[in-house]
């Protein structure tokens, strides 16, 4: 349009040289700049007065300065183009809007100027309490309030924000015209979602009358990625450059509008690529933290672009000094991702499980020697050594016996060992971090598992074994873990610190304590079995011999369960000695219920015999710690080791098939068989209750003293 009314007036033959629009965008430019001046100069203080009241004087010289420029163009307007008004019409009524819009403005700000003047030069005489001062002052704050709202929406025009109108929506396009809106509408539709999401790009793009456009789009819509550093860095310089270039390159007072924008800003999105970008580069292995030196460098030169834009002011900021303190962050990153690892394998299921046998061994990566500066490789199934001394005191010293342990608690103790390897060769800091993060690994197991999985291990026999051996396995390996580690690792922890032989009793404790409770569960079903044989009393009757028979099945299908849960899974040792103490439990009850009886029958006797020969017969059969049957007899024929009453059971039901003479030669005057396991008091009991009261009965019982 302008280009339009220049020939036209240079047509005309009236035109000066200079160009009408280039002097009307000077003058606008003024006024803007008078505009802020004005505005910055009402929302000061005024603490003395004479400095004010001379920059209220230069401010109004300005405001004179621009208003006669005004008039002299509005009147060089009037006069250059009232012969060709019909042709530059519409041009010259625009621009005379404009003009006389711009005149408005500085004439309001004058007023105000005035006014503040005014009434801070009222405030400062005697007569301040006045009430027209009083209403001077709140005419002069709802003026300005008034101006600061038009000047408000007279902005949300300039700039133009093109949200996306749906949640899935992700692409954006804001259109900048003069100066940003918010810092916090940029940031959030634009800053942080450049941080946060590896999809979007930015797209910078020129539309000439309509000005410059910033759009995010995505490029993929996986959100699951994120992005590095390096491309955070360049995605938010393009955004800031590109406003800086267009926008903020402008000064208010003694400060850029980039580094008003920096204030706003800074310490939000600092925060925002610390915990959505900086926090996921942190390696997760030390030998990657060498590596790590470029990001360092990137992000240097990110906030030195940034100044140089002024948008930062001063020394490094935290997001410089969070990427600079990497080690320390690995360390705290490593021993969370531990610690999370830890938990989810305690929390894991337990049946899952693998053999442990004699010849196992915990293997380590070979070390480098102490005080070496070389580091720990940590592929552990290279270079493996074991924890097995030169010097042998035989091929079984130290071993953990055979037995099944949860395969979590074996990946539980490999994340302990490369955690410890990853302490050797860190800093001191660092290495005192993992060390320590290793001991609230197993101190978390000792703390977790058995309340976590409280009512299956009491439920269930084969987990509260498995949960044993886990505590004997995790002890055995505690004894020696820190011995092999510590002369590997800096100081103090090299100096005794490192070590686990504190938390061996307590893990051991964890596990007799987890097995005796499974014991005494199947001790209390046991003994509720048997509490259904009616005392074993009256066995003539076929009702109470059928409860009896069925009590005595049950206990010993129970044991025979008990012995194929637990098949291969304890420890042979553990096995044998576990299920000894339930079937003596079952036999000390049956032996108490008969020693109770007063009166035994012939026929009772004979039932009573029938029923302990069952258990006789089987109670051996139920002890089968190994999967092959044929290696089992040994320990079959070894259950008067483990049976504490076994010998005082095979007694009972010799007598109560016995007669009186035979009762008498196993006592042998106090030094037969039957001596050993009953008392003589024990013996003429039974001896009353399965024999009538005749005469060789009591010549019987003189001979039992």
């Amino acid at each position: 349009m302008a280009s339009f009314v220049t020939d036209v007036l240079a047509s005309s033959g009236k035109l000066e040289k200079e160009d009408l629009s280039s002097k009307i965008s000077k003058m606008s430019r003024k006024v803007e700049d008078t505009k802020e001046e004005v505005c910055d100069m009402i929302n000061k203080r005024y603490g003395d007065f004479l400095p004010s009241l001379q920059g209220s004087e230069e401010l109004m010289v300005q405001v004179d300065e621009v208003s006669k420029e005004m008039d002299a163009l509005k009147s060089c307007i009037e006069n250059e183009v009232q012969q060709n008004i019909h042709v530059a019409v519409a041009e010259y009524a625009k621009l005379k809007q404009q003009l006389e819009k711009n005149t408005i403005i500085i004439t309001m700000l004058g007023h105000l100027k005035e006014a503040r003047v005014s009434v801070d030069l009222l405030k400062g005489w005697k007569t301040s309490q006045l009430p027209l001062l009083s209403a001077l002052s709140s005419e002069l704050t709802v003026q300005r309030e008034n101006l600061i709202y038009h000047l408000g929406d007279e902005w949300k025009r300039l700039v133009i924000w093109r949200l996306p109108s749906s949640k899935g929506c992700v692409q954006c396009w804001f259109l900048l015209c003069c100066f940003c809106h918010s810092g916090q509408v940029l940031l959030k539709n634009m800053l942080k979602p450049l941080v946060i999401y590896a999809s979007l790009s930015v797209r910078v793009s020129e539309q000439q009358g309509e000005g410059t456009f910033l759009s995010l789009q995505c490029l993929d819509e996986s959100h699951e990625e994120r992005s590095t550093p390096s491309q955070v860095y360049t995605k938010l310089l393009l955004v800031l450059k590109t406003l800086h270039s267009h926008l903020l390159d402008v000064s208010i007072g003694d400060k850029k509008l980039s580094t008003i924008l920096g204030e706003l800003i800074w310490e939000e999105l600092s925060q925002c690529i610390i915990h959505d970008c900086l926090l996921y580069s942190i390696p997760t292995n030390s030998s990657q933290l060498e590596k790590y030196n470029t990001v360092i460098k990137e992000t240097e030169e990110f906030e030195k672009s940034l100044k140089e834009m002024q948008y930062l002011q001063g020394d490094s900021t935290d997001l410089l000094k969070y990427a600079r303190d990497v080690n320390c962050h690995f360390a705290s990153k490593k021993c969370k991702d531990v610690i999370v690892a830890a938990r989810k394998l305690m929390t894991s299921k337990m049946h899952n499980t693998v053999k442990i046998t004699a010849d196992s061994k915990l293997r380590l990566p070979k070390l480098p020697a102490p005080k070496s500066d070389v580091k720990v490789k940590q592929d552990i199934t290279k270079e493996e050594t074991t924890m097995e001394n030169t010097k042998q005191l035989s091929a079984w010293s130290l071993c953990l016996p055979a037995c099944r342990i949860s395969e979590s608690v074996q990946q539980l103790m490999e994340l302990a060992l490369n955690t410890l390897c990853e302490a050797v060769g860190s800093s001191t800091q660092c290495a005192l971090q993992l060390f320590f993060t290793v001991r609230n690994i197993f101190q978390l197991f000792h703390d977790v598992v058995p309340t976590y999985h409280k009512e299956n291990l009491l439920k269930f026999p084969h987990l509260a074994a498995i949960q044993h051996n886990n505590c004997m396995y995790l002890a055995h390996h505690l004894l020696t873990l820190g011995h092999h580690f510590r002369a590997h690792l800096p100081q103090p922890l090299s100096e005794g610190v490192a070590t686990f032989v504190d938390m061996v009793p307590g893990f051991r404790k964890l596990g007799a304590q987890c097995f005796l409770a499974q014991l005494n569960v199947q001790r209390a079903e046991l003994l509720e079995r048997l509490s259904t044989a009616h005392n074993f009393c009256n066995l003539d009757d076929e009702d109470n011999y059928i409860a009896a028979s069925k009590a005595v099945r049950q206990v010993i299908h129970q044991l025979k369960q008990l012995g194929t849960v637990w098949q291969d899974v304890l420890p042979v040792t553990i096995y044998c000695k576990a299920m000894g103490n339930l079937l003596n439990t079952a036999i000390t009850e049956i032996i108490a219920k008969i020693m109770m009886l007063e009166d035994i029958s012939s026929e009772d006797g004979e039932h009573l015999h029938t029923l302990c020969q069952t258990i006789i017969e089987e109670g051996p059969l139920v002890f089968i710690p190994l999967a092959e049957e044929n290696k089992n007899k040994k320990y079959q024929e070894e259950v008067p080791l483990y049976v504490k009453k076994w010998g005082t059971f095979k007694e009972l039901v010799i007598v109560l098939r016995a007669n009186l003479q035979e009762i008498v030669d196993r006592w042998a005057d106090g030094k037969g068989p039957l001596a050993l396991e009953f008392s003589s008091s024990e013996v003429k009991n039974l001896i009353r209750a399965l024999f009538q009261n005749t005469e060789r009965r009591a010549v019987a019982l003189t001979k039992i003293k």
